[in-house]
Formats: structure tokens, sequence, C-alpha cells
């Protein structure tokens, strides 16, 4: 039996591969989805990636993965460094949350270096590119 776990990518995210291909890379969001489910299935887990630009949606998925035990890799995006309503969301939930970055955010400009989010998450992984969702999924995987 697999273990099913929520991709869940914040805002501007779904626009991978033309928003600062220097720092994010020229994969699409198309690409990450096939990669995930890919470097999903590898590890027994079934990948529902999902991504959206509305804060209360992204609250929403946290709630349903709450409410059904669900593990979650999340890369909340912008909202990581201000969303007290994502972060309340997060620490409801009842299985592994892996916090995941492309970039490192540390390294970035300083309004980057603070992550509401990570509080309440089982553990962080950034700056490695799009392989930061492989370790996260890596991460879960040893989890469960």
């Amino acid at each position: 039996m697999t273990t099913r776990v929520l991709v869940l990518n914040g805002p501007n995210l779904g626009r991978l591969g033309s928003r600062e291909p220097d720092v994010y890379g020229s994969t699409t969001f198309a690409g990450l989805v096939e990669r995930c489910r890919k470097t999903a299935a590898g590890l027994g887990l079934d990948a529902d990636v999902r991504q959206t630009d509305d804060e209360a949606e992204l609250v929403h998925w946290l709630h349903e993965a709450a409410d059904a035990g669900t593990p979650v890799v999340l890369n909340p995006a912008a909202f990581t460094h201000y969303s007290y309503a994502l972060r309340d969301a997060c620490a409801q939930l009842r299985a592994p949350l892996v916090e995941v970055h492309i970039s490192n955010p540390a390294a970035r400009e300083e309004f980057r270096h603070t992550s509401v989010v990570a509080g309440v998450a089982t553990g962080t992984v950034a700056g490695f590119g799009l392989g930061s969702y492989d370790l996260a999924l890596r991460a879960v995987a040893d989890l469960v």
C-alpha cells in the first residue's frame, strides 16, 4: 500500500521555467509535478502535487491534510515569511511536514531569512534546486 503525500506549492511557483530562471531554474511547474510523482513512486509514495497563488486555498489544503493525517511537503513561497494563517494551519498537522525551498532563503535578501513555518515543520530542505523536493520526499518516506 502506498502512502499519499500532498506536495503543496504557494504563490508564483506555477510560473516555474519563466520566473527568474537564474534562481529557480528552467524546469516548468509541469516538469516539477512529473519529477515529484516519479520520485515519490520510487519511494512507495503517491504524490498529489498542487499549486495556488491563493493563501486561503493553501490553508484549506493543509486542513484537508490535517483531517486525513496526510504527510505534507510544503513550499510556502512568499507566504513563508509572513503568513501566520499558514503557520497555524501547519501546526494542526498530525503527520510529517517538510518545508521545502528551491533556493536557499538564508543566502538571499534579508526579508527571506525568517520562516514562520519552520517552527512547526518536522524539517526544512532548501537550496538544492528542484532536488530539494526529492530530498523532502525521501524524508517523508523515512518518517512514515
